[in-house]
């Protein structure tokens, strides 16, 4: 993985069939949604929704959607991270990391300062990952998903 070849592209016309083969492991599939249900409620929520394919050079690895809805009355629904899924035979290359850090680095630009993300807990959740990222639990639950946040500079 080169830094310099990783991009956070827009889902289009020309890409979304590329967007729905990123494909997490099996053992994973409990955990997160496949990319084909996130663009259903991304086009659902195209006022507030934020997907991303994470492309290295011009290889799909993975997928990222965040919310922004400001005006959103659940302060825990401002601001944050939907869903990410890393290709299966992707994960542990920093390409989850460096999603995260898109959506970060957009919450910056349109004046966020708190990005939140959710997991379901359990053996092979990515609690631990957000964790390493800086996110720090809340003790809310949000349906069976436990909420962490993060605050930005």
């Amino acid at each position: 993985m080169s830094s310099t070849s990783l991009r956070a592209v827009e889902i289009t016309p020309d890409n979304v069939r590329t967007a729905v083969k990123v494909e997490v492991r099996e053992d994973q599939n409990a955990f997160v949604a496949p990319v084909v249900f996130s663009l259903a409620e991304a086009y659902a929520s195209r006022e507030t929704a934020w997907p991303r394919l994470i492309l290295d050079g011009d290889r799909p690895v993975a997928f990222i959607m965040a919310n922004f809805d400001p005006d959103e009355k659940e302060p825990d629904h401002r601001c944050g991270i939907w869903r990410l899924n890393v290709a299966a035979g992707e994960q542990g290359k920093g390409y989850g990391r460096f999603a995260v850090q898109a959506v970060l680095d957009e919450a910056r630009r349109r004046g966020q300062r708190r990005v939140t993300v959710s997991w379901v807990p359990g053996e092979g959740s990515p609690e631990e990952f957000y964790l390493k990222l800086g996110f720090r639990k809340t003790g809310k639950v949000d349906g069976d998903e436990l909420v962490g946040e993060l605050f930005l500079d």
